[in-house]
């Protein structure tokens, strides 16, 4: 009841934010197109192949990565500074259950960017012979990995509301670059190739768009087992981070 609670109340509040709510669908159709432009006319694609190749790189960095990521950030630093998380002292609700709240808060807005992103790809002509199954499983684990890793920037790290630009733009935005989200990582230097290696978003990234392009699954399980860890791991970090900022606010 708890995870339900903090989830309704987080997507009540963007309801009531309308204008939130409409630039939480136009960012990333806006970067799809983007993407899907540059790929179409410098590597010479059909629009078809070009919507095809950008679907999985938008939906990792531009939908995900962004309302995930960075609104779980916010969401931390939000409560914190609104007094909020101080009620939780006052109540049963556990710091699992805190994280799943947030959790599902955010699946639910990178679900809703995710199918906005596939409709327009679908009106120009992509097509995706893949596993469902598996991409929605990569999808699942990558919202996870955002926020857990939010989880940890936003109770460790930021401070003030202001300090959420700062670190998007600090961690975000070269993670975003070194993954492949904007340059394809088949174009970087052999320096940059083996630096993205360790980039959690390059590894999102090829295992989306490998099972969503039917890649052989020998090319794509690493990628895939490399996602499942760094999930785990950052959802345990989210938890011990969360902990570990309520026995720092109690002390306030």
């Amino acid at each position: 009841m708890g995870t339900i609670a903090v989830a309704q109340r987080i997507l009540l509040e963007l309801v009531h934010r309308r204008r939130s709510l409409i630039l939480w669908a136009v960012f990333p159709a806006f970067i799809l197109l983007l993407n899907a432009t540059i790929l179409e006319e410098r590597a010479q694609l059909s629009r078809a192949e070009a919507y095809q190749l950008a679907t999985p790189i938008t939906i990792v960095g531009a939908a995900l990565f962004f309302s995930c990521l960075g609104g779980s950030i916010a969401t931390v630093v939000a409560e914190r500074e609104q007094k909020t998380i101080k009620r939780l002292f006052l109540s049963p609700l556990t710091g699992l259950s805190y994280f799943l709240g947030i959790f599902l808060a955010h699946s639910a807005i990178g679900i809703g960017q995710t199918l906005v992103i596939l409709a327009i790809a679908l009106f120009f002509g992509a097509e995706f012979t893949g596993s469902f199954f598996l991409s929605v499983i990569i999808i699942a684990l990558s919202i996870l990995s955002y926020v857990g890793t939010g989880f940890v920037l936003g109770t460790q790290i930021a401070k003030r509301t202001e300090d959420v630009n700062a670190l998007i733009a600090t961690f975000g935005v070269p993670l975003l670059l070194l993954g492949g989200s904007f340059v394809p990582a088949n174009l970087f230097p052999q320096s940059l190739k083996d630096l993205a290696f360790w980039n959690p978003v390059f590894h999102i990234n090829e295992a989306l768009a490998g099972t969503m392009n039917d890649t052989p699954w020998e090319e794509v399980s690493y990628h895939f087992t490399f996602l499942v860890i760094f999930a785990l791991v950052m959802v345990l970090g989210g938890w011990l981070s969360y902990n570990r900022m309520l026995n720092r606010e109690r002390s306030l």
